[in-house]
């Protein structure tokens, strides 16, 4: 029988101790960079800040909660037809897509930094709107049109 997978402890940033905070910069790092992504993250709250005048932080844990997935369908082969399964997310995958997807999101959008590309987006979700948001909506579409599948789970 093979051994699990050792959780790693990720320990929190050094601004706001938070925990979430270092996965985002985590997943927002290229090429082993993270003070380079600490330092865009950092400013992306900052002109959240400025631009919504409340808390950045409470902005960006917002966004991320509005962004996480509840369900998503799964492919699963049954009887030689493949068939969209709907499935409960688990939770560390719930927060490691929206993370996903607002990063991604971010990095596609044209303003003339990182930073404000992903303050814009983050506000965006913040709102219920974007791209992030609406990628959210369209996996929760797809599981529900896909609902009358749900007895093939295992």
């Amino acid at each position: 029988m093979r051994k699990k997978a050792v959780k790693h402890t990720i320990l929190p940033d050094p601004k706001f101790g938070d925990v979430l905070v270092t996965k985002f910069v985590n997943n927002l790092m290229y090429d082993g960079k993270k003070t380079k992504s600490l330092d865009i993250f950092y400013n992306a709250i900052d002109i959240l800040a400025e631009k919504s005048g409340e808390d950045g932080l409470e902005i960006f844990r917002k966004a991320v909660t509005n962004v996480t997935p509840q369900v998503e369908v799964r492919s699963r082969r049954v009887g030689g037809a493949n068939f969209q399964i709907p499935q409960a997310v688990r939770d560390d995958r719930k927060r490691m897509l929206a993370m996903k997807w607002l990063i991604g999101y971010a990095r596609n959008r044209n303003e003339r930094s990182m930073a404000m590309r992903l303050a814009n987006e983050l506000l965006a979700a913040s709102k219920e709107e974007g791209a992030a948001f609406k990628k959210k909506e369209e996996v929760h579409k797809m599981a529900e049109a896909n609902k009358a599948f749900s007895h093939f789970r295992f």
